[in-house]
C-alpha cells in the first residue's frame, strides 16, 4: 500500500492557525497548530469556512427555493394539501429511499396532508418506476405522486403519468442522463442542467428534506420550523451517512447536527432500532456506528425482504410493536450477512480456478442465482480485496442483473454508457452502479468493460493508496491531539478521519488475532537514547519506574493503571497537577505502550508474520477506548512496514 503524504500549503496553514487562534475560536495555540493543516488539506482555508466547517449550525442551511423546481412542487403540494387530495410518495427500497419517504410523508402530514407510499420489491419490480404502479394509482384515484431517490431517467413513466392526468414531481440526487430530463410537472434534482443549487452533492433524502423544508416554511409557523428541521435531521443523517456523499457543506450540517439529535431520540421506532444496533445513548452515534451498524439493518429490509417494513419502524406509536420490527430487521441483516458469505465463497472458488480473473482490469463475474440484494456489497468485497472496478452479475434464467462498484480513478457509470446498448436499464454514478440486461449479452459486457478500463487505467492505479495527514511520534498521541480532532468529525467522504504515521515503533508483545480476522498489537516508540541510561540504571529493564500521577497524567491508560486503587488515583490527581514541566519532559522521555487495532488484518498478518522486539513503520488514526477501567486512547491500525535496512 502506498502512503501519500497530503503536504498542505505551508502559508495557508500558518494563516489559518492564525486565524483561528486570535479570534478565539480554537483556545490554545496547539489546537490551532493540529487543525490547521488538517483544514487546509480538506480545501478549508480561510477563516470563515473554516468557522462553518467546525461548528455547523441550522443558520447555514442554504435556501430551498434555490433549488430549481422545488418551488413549483411546493405549490403543487400545497394545493393538493388545500384541496384535500391523496398524495402518493414514490421511494427507492435502501436506506435514502426509505428515508426520504419518512422525511416527506411526516412533512405533509404535519402541514395538514395525507400521504401513503410505494417502496418497490427489489426482486419482483426492481429499480425505479414502473408504469403499471402509476396506473394504479391513477385508478385509485391519486392525481400527485412524488418521487424520493428516483425517477431522473423515467422517461416512460412520466408520460403515462401525463396520459392519466397525475402530476408528477420527480425529487432525485442521481445525475440525469444524456436525454435531460423527464417532462414531469416538476424535477427537483440540484444536479440537473441550470440548477445552481450550492450544494450538489446531497443524497436522495437530503433533496427530500430541502422539499420539507420548502414546504413546511410554506405552511407553518416559523416558532416551529426549527425544531422540526433539528428533528428531521436525524434521519436525513442517517441517509446521508449511509448513501457515502461528501460530508461537506450542506451535508456537513445534516451529519453533524442529526448524529448529535440522534442520541435524543424520541420516536419509538427510531429508539429500539438503536437499541438492536448497539448504539449507546450515552453519546452521538459516529458515522461509522451510522455506516455498519445502523445503516445494514435498514438495508437489510429491502435486501432481503420488503423495505415497507422501515417505513413501518419508524411510524410505529407502540414501543412494543417497534421492537419487534427492530429485531425483525435484526434477523434480516444476520440473513444478509450468511448469503453475503456464501457468495463470496463461491467467488473465492472462481478466483482460485481462473487465476486469469485477477488480470482483469475491470473484474466481472456472475453466477446462477445469487441473490440481488446482496450482489452489491459483494461487489464492494471485490475491490476492497483487489482494488479493481468489479460488477456482480446474477443470473436468473435468460435475464441477468447487476451491481458494481469501482475505485477512485474509474468513473464507473461512464463505462457502463459506453456499452448501454447492452442493458434494458441501467444507473448510477462514478462509483456505483446497478443494472439489468439479457444474460446472453453477460460475456459481451466483461469484454467491453475490461477494454474501456484498460484504455484509462494503469496498474499503478491498482496499488491501494492511504492518505497520510503527517508523521507523528507516540509521544505526540496525547487526550489534546484527541480532542483536537473530535472537533472534525463526523468523519466520511470528502472528510476522512485523519491517518498518521509512525516509524521505527517497536512491538512490545505477540501479535493476538481477535475473533480470527482481526489484529492487536502493543506498540511503543524506540527508546531514546537519553533515556537508555535511566533503564540500564533501573531494576525493571522495560522502562522507568512511573508514580500513581504520572501514570495518569499518561496520553492512555498505563499498562499498570487497572491496578491503581481508588484512594491512590484520588491522591494522585493533586500530585499530577504539580507536575508542569517536570511531567512533560518525564513523558517525552517515557516509552508509553498503545494498543493499535487492525480490523480484517489476520490474513495480512499470515501474510507478514510479526514477533515481540520487531520494529515497524505503522500508519493509524486515533481512537479512545471508553471502558471505565482499562480504556485510554487506543490506535486504529490503517497499515504496517517493515522498514527497509
Amino acid at each position: 500500500m502506498q502512503w501519500i503524504p497530503k503536504n498542505p500549503d505551508q502559508a495557508a496553514v500558518a494563516s489559518l492557525a492564525s486565524a483561528l487562534r486570535s479570534d478565539g475560536v480554537l483556545r490554545g495555540k496547539s489546537a490551532s497548530a493540529i487543525l490547521a493543516p488538517l483544514l487546509v488539506a480538506r480545501g478549508v482555508s480561510d477563516f470563515e469556512s473554516a468557522q462553518r466547517f467546525l461548528s455547523p449550525s441550522l443558520s447555514h442551511l442554504h435556501a430551498p427555493e434555490l433549488m430549481t423546481g422545488l418551488h413549483s412542487a411546493v405549490e403543487r403540494i400545497h394545493a393538493a394539501i388545500e384541496r384535500k387530495e391523496p398524495i402518493l410518495i414514490y421511494g427507492d427500497y435502501d436506506v435514502d429511499g426509505t428515508m426520504a419517504v419518512i422525511i416527506l410523508k411526516t412533512a405533509i402530514e404535519l402541514c395538514g396532508g395525507s400521504a401513503d407510499f410505494h417502496v418497490p420489491h427489489r426482486i419482483r419490480e426492481g429499480y425505479d418506476m414502473r408504469d403499471d404502479v402509476i396506473e394504479r394509482a391513477a385508478a385509485a384515484g391519486i392525481r400527485l405522486i412524488i418521487s424520493v431517490d428516483m425517477g431522473i431517467r423515467a422517461f416512460a413513466p412520466a408520460e403515462t403519468a401525463r396520459r392519466l392526468g397525475v402530476d408528477l414531481i420527480v425529487t432525485d440526487h442521481h445525475l440525469p442522463g444524456p436525454d435531460g430530463v423527464p417532462k414531469a410537472l416538476a424535477v427537483v434534482n440540484p444536479n440537473q442542467p441550470g440548477c445552481e443549487y450550492p450544494c450538489k452533492q446531497l443524497c436522495g433524502a437530503g433533496v427530500a428534506f430541502k422539499l420539507a423544508q420548502g414546504l413546511m416554511q410554506r405552511r407553518l409557523d416559523s416558532n416551529d420550523q426549527n425544531k422540526l428541521l433539528l428533528s428531521f435531521m436525524k434521519v436525513v443523517a442517517i441517509a446521508t451517512v449511509a448513501d457515502a456523499v461528501p460530508l461537506r457543506g450542506e451535508n456537513r450540517v445534516f451529519a453533524s447536527l442529526g448524529l448529535d439529535a440522534l442520541r435524543r431520540a424520541v420516536n419509538p421506532g427510531l429508539k429500539a432500532l438503536l437499541e438492536v444496533a448497539q448504539i449507546s445513548p450515552q453519546r452521538p452515534p459516529t458515522s461509522g456506528e451510522v455506516g455498519f451498524r445502523i445503516a445494514p439493518r435498514i438495508n437489510a429490509a429491502g435486501r432481503m425482504d420488503v423495505a415497507r417494513d422501515v417505513i413501518e419502524l419508524f411510524s410505529a406509536k407502540d414501543p412494543a410493536r417497534a421492537r419487534e420490527l427492530a429485531a425483525k430487521l435484526d434477523q434480516l441483516n444476520t440473513d444478509r450477512q450468511e448469503e453475503e458469505r456464501r457468495i463470496l465463497q463461491a467467488v473465492d472458488e472462481r478466483f482460485s480456478g481462473d487465476p486469469g480473473l485477477c488480470d482483469a482490469f475491470c473484474i466481472v463475474i456472475d453466477g446462477d442465482g445469487w441473490h440481488r440484494g446482496v450482489i452489491g456489497i459483494t461487489a464492494t468485497r471485490i475491490v476492497e480485496r483487489y482494488n479493481r472496478p468489479t460488477v456482480v452479475i446474477s443470473r436468473e434464467g435468460e435475464e441477468a442483473f447487476g451491481s458494481g462498484r469501482s475505485i477512485r480513478a474509474f468513473h464507473l457509470l461512464k463505462a457502463i454508457e459506453s456499452c448501454s446498448h447492452l442493458f434494458t436499464r441501467y444507473g448510477g454514478h462514478a462509483h456505483a452502479c446497478g443494472f439489468a440486461m439479457s444474460a446472453a449479452n453477460v460475456a459481451e459486457l466483461r469484454s467491453r468493460l475490461d477494454a474501456f478500463a484498460r484504455n484509462r487505467l494503469t496498474l499503478a492505479d491498482f496499488v491501494p493508496a492511504l492518505d497520510v495527514e503527517a508523521e507523528l511520534q507516540l509521544r505526540d498521541v496525547t487526550p489534546e491531539l484527541f480532542r483536537a480532532l473530535e472537533l472534525l468529525e463526523p468523519y466520511g467522504v470528502g472528510n476522512p478521519e485523519p491517518v498518521f504515521a509512525a516509524r521505527d515503533v517497536q512491538l512490545t508483545a505477540p501479535p493476538r488475532i481477535l475473533k480470527d480476522k482481526h489484529v492487536k498489537l502493543k506498540v511503543r516508540e524506540g527508546l531514546p537514547v537519553h533515556i537508555s541510561r535511566i533503564v540500564s540504571a533501573s531494576p525493571s529493564k522495560e522502562s522507568p519506574e512511573l508514580s500513581t500521577a504520572a501514570i495518569l497524567a499518561t496520553p492512555r491508560c498505563h499498562p499498570d493503571g487497572a491496578a491503581i486503587s481508588r484512594s491512590d488515583k484520588a491522591a494522585a490527581f493533586a500530585e499530577r497537577d504539580q507536575l508542569g514541566t517536570e511531567n512533560r519532559e518525564l513523558r517525552n522521555g517515557l516509552r508509553i505502550t498503545f494498543d493499535a487495532l487492525g480490523w480484517h488484518m489476520a490474513e495480512r498478518l499470515a501474510q507478514t508474520p510479526l514477533l515481540a522486539g520487531d520494529t515497524l513503520d505503522i500508519a493509524f488514526s486515533v481512537g479512545h477506548n471508553d471502558h471505565p477501567e482499562y480504556g485510554g486512547l487506543e490506535l486504529a491500525l490503517r497499515d504496517f512496514k517493515i522498514p527497509s535496512i
